[in-house]
């Protein structure tokens, strides 16, 4: 026969039952290095090379730049140098060109880009450059390429 507990009194904890402390503070894991945003990161596919999680060019600063290294490159391969989708990498295009960047000749079925220089950065503290400035340290093979209009 077992004892029962006086009515309204709490059972008391089985001997052999390891019961946690409600009262303890919560583990903390460990910090990463991962978006501060509150978006988790997925793993990196073998072999693929790791972006930091920022940089001190935007991705339409890099688009552009690649732009200027290669007025010819296919979307896609913009993409792959700036590590981003090409529908990011499509939609960075039409933001340069409306903006007036870029300007885009389509040959047959390729699109040729042509990056004007002589465009101010958008960000007021800077306005006084132009983008040229940061192409001619940056990319400096295509100082010749850009348009000088």
């Amino acid at each position: 026969m077992t004892r029962s507990a006086a009515p309204g009194a709490p059972a008391p904890d089985p001997p052999d039952l390891d019961v946690p402390d409600l009262d303890a503070p919560a583990p903390v894991p460990p910090r990463d290095e991962g978006p501060r945003d509150g978006r988790t990161r997925r793993p990196a596919p073998a072999g693929a090379v790791v972006r930091p999680p920022w940089t001190f060019l935007t991705n339409h600063g890099h688009v552009l730049l690649a732009v200027a290294q290669s007025q010819d490159a296919r979307v896609s391969e913009i993409a792959a140098r700036v590590g981003i989708t090409t529908r990011a990498t499509l939609a960075i295009l039409k933001d340069l060109e409306s903006a007036g960047y870029l300007r885009r000749h389509r040959t047959g079925r390729r699109s040729h880009y042509t990056v004007d220089g002589h465009r101010p950065f958008r960000h007021p503290a800077i306005a006084a450059h132009e983008i040229g400035e940061l192409l001619d340290v940056l990319a400096p093979a295509t100082a010749g390429a850009q348009d000088v209009s």
